[in-house]
């Protein structure tokens, strides 16, 4: 007699959701950011930093009140599929896991570079690809061991990247020259604009805290705060940082490391070294993310009958996607050490506000009484009624326009590679699921 199939371990807690956001939001770019920013807003990037964390708050608290009503795995993907169906969802679920690869392949990357500033040889040829393969093969075997293993690497990750970030602050506040912090004239729309931009895609990240529900306990509360606790503190954390490294560092917009250049002058020069650990550790961590969100969108997908049910297959043993987070870490290495990975980048911004879009109008239509027996009733919900998904729609409707003749046509063509690969997984797969 066959017992019960294997199943995912319900062992994530508030805590733990919230470490994967801010692995996945605070990732290397806070150690770069504060150049670009400046150098298009200066003394006003503070506000605008706050100013897009509240934007992004909004969208964060439309996700939370249409996560509070699934305890399932995937996230969007799975609010999609209840709001409007299969073809819709398979597109969301496709551009959550394209993205996930092609910002795994690209991050990892961006660590070689910051490892190859103490071992240059890493960064080209063989050792390269070695390196490449042994960060990601080893990732993945966390993943493969238990979720539990997985937030533990996960937690001690944001702690490291964290700590360097916040001695950087408590250093640097009380040593500020004042007027390094006095606005100029009022910035340019447009470049407002721009700042606007790279910062909304700085915060992003934050949607795969959905992702991975079905391991959590209490998924339908937990998520929710996590949610909003990621953007709450990831808000402060920026903030803080811009003022510290705009307070101490002169010529802030010309420097290529800033919060290494602003560390040596406050703390000393061991202080660079602490602040490229960090950077190291922060990547690291966001690889991490990529790694456990990444694998959980590709399980939801086959979990749901949309992709071929091996995909879905759950480690006895481990109780983990193993099937998935395998197919996962080798599509990203083959991106990361083939290059693919900057041309897929660029479809990713866009992929990234389709989620968004998607699932804010999945929180609109989920409130029709006529949808009722679809969807448990949200533990949270918004108030000021349709006026803040309404208003999250409309951020992301306004970013997506922002989007460069490249990006668009980068994710059309991922749109559309999902639309083919939804006709012929429509074909080979079993339907199961509503929608």
């Amino acid at each position: 007699m066959t017992g019960p199939a294997p199943s995912l371990r319900r062992e994530l807690g508030r805590w733990d959701l919230t470490a994967i956001g801010i692995n996945q939001v605070i990732g290397g770019a806070v150690f770069a950011v504060p150049a670009a920013i400046a150098g298009l807003v200066g003394a006003w990037s503070p506000l605008l930093i706050v100013a897009v964390g509240f934007a992004s708050l909004l969208i964060a608290a439309t996700f939370a009140e249409v996560g509070s009503r699934f305890d399932g795995t995937g996230g969007p993907y799975l609010y999609t599929r209840a709001a409007f169906g299969r073809f819709a969802a398979f597109e969301v679920g496709w551009m959550q896991w394209f993205t996930r690869v092609a910002s795994w392949a690209s991050v990892i990357n961006v660590l070689i570079v910051s490892l190859g500033f103490y071992w240059p040889a890493v960064t080209a040829g063989a050792t390269r690809t070695l390196l490449l393969t042994a960060i990601i093969a080893t990732l993945a075997i966390i993943n493969v061991l238990g979720i539990r293993q997985s937030a533990w690497v996960v937690n001690a990750l944001a702690i490291g990247k964290i700590i360097p970030l916040g001695l950087f602050i408590a250093f640097a506040l009380p040593a500020i020259d004042a007027a390094l912090l006095a606005p100029g004239g009022a910035p340019e729309l447009s470049q407002l604009r721009s700042s606007a931009l790279l910062l909304i895609y700085t915060f992003g990240g934050y949607e795969v805290v959905p992702v991975p529900a079905g391991e959590a306990r209490d998924p339908r509360r937990a998520v929710p705060f996590a949610l909003l606790m990621t953007i709450i503190l990831v808000t402060i954390i920026l903030t803080l940082v811009q003022v510290a490294v705009l307070g101490t560092l002169p010529g802030l917009a010309q420097s290529k490391t800033p919060l290494a250049d602003a560390s040596a002058r406050v703390m000393g020069p061991a202080a660079a070294a602490l602040m490229t650990l960090g950077a190291v550790m922060s990547t690291t961590g966001n690889n991490m993310g990529q790694a456990l969100s990444g694998s959980r969108s590709l399980f939801a997908l086959a979990e749901q009958g949309d992709l071929p049910g091996v995909l879905a297959r759950v480690s006895a043993r481990f109780g983990t996607p193993i099937n998935a987070i395998l197919v996962t870490a080798a599509i990203s290495l083959a991106l990361a050490t083939s290059g693919t990975f900057v041309t897929m980048a660029a479809a990713s911004a866009v992929s990234r506000l389709v989620v968004y879009v998607a699932t804010c109008a999945s929180a609109l239509r989920l409130r029709s009484p006529a949808l009722a027996d679809r969807v448990a009733p949200p533990t949270l919900t918004l108030p000021l009624g349709p006026i803040v998904p309404s208003a999250a729609i409309a951020i992301a409707l306004g970013i997506l326009a922002g989007a460069t003749a490249r990006q668009w046509m980068a994710g059309a063509g991922a749109l559309a590679a999902g639309a083919a690969l939804f006709l012929i997984a429509a074909r080979l797969a079993p339907r199961s699921g509503s929608g």
